[in-house]
């Protein structure tokens, strides 16, 4: 017999999942309290880094049904949302997301708005790097210094190479300039 299941989230433990068991109740959903799993952990950690998720994963079988409100419950990245929703679906478990219509992710409506939703966040990706490149390619254009900058000024870069021309070791110098030896290693090759 078909069971259903809540996962209901909250980033911080200031806040409370009252409000989404609430918002699933109102949508007509029957949840026993033994199957609400309840969890205070950031959306950005994968599946694999929720004990409660798991825990549920380990209980749900074939036919029975999970419902979120928001699909940023299941997870902030788009592509870890379609994989977990994926995963569901294999070992037969429906996921229903009231945010979009309740529908049933793991049926072929289901699927296309997901694959609809993935598209959108591929989009949204490569409009940001075009934008980023873009500002990057102007910022270098008006002459910006680009990257972190170097613990080492031009000055002291040119005191390194003298002090290793005078026969000073790589360690002597990166403890008086509080650096590492890479980057006084880095200044002799820069000569």
């Amino acid at each position: 017999m078909a069971r259903t299941f809540a996962y209901v989230r909250v980033s911080t433990s200031g806040q409370t999942t009252e409000n989404q068991v609430r918002e699933i109740e109102s949508a007509g959903f029957k949840v026993d309290n033994r199957r609400v799993v309840s969890e205070t952990v950031s959306g950005s950690s994968a599946i694999e880094q929720r004990p409660g998720f798991l825990k549920l994963l380990d209980r749900m079988d074939r036919d029975d049904v999970l419902v979120v409100t928001k699909l940023d419950r299941l997870g902030r990245n788009a592509i870890d949302v379609a994989q977990t929703v994926a995963r569901l679906a294999e070992i037969g478990v429906r996921v229903h997301c009231l945010a979009l219509g309740g529908v049933d992710l793991t049926s072929a409506p289901g699927r296309m708005t997901m694959q609809v939703i993935n598209a959108v966040a591929q989009f949204e990706r490569d409009l940001l790097i075009e934008r980023t490149n873009s500002g990057l390619s102007r910022a270098k254009a008006a002459g910006a210094v680009l990257g972190r900058p170097g613990s080492l000024s031009n000055e002291q870069r040119i005191e390194v190479r003298q002090a290793l021309a005078n026969g000073a070791s790589v360690s002597e110098i990166a403890r008086k300039y509080g650096t590492s030896r890479q980057t006084v290693m880095r200044a002799r090759v820069a000569a």
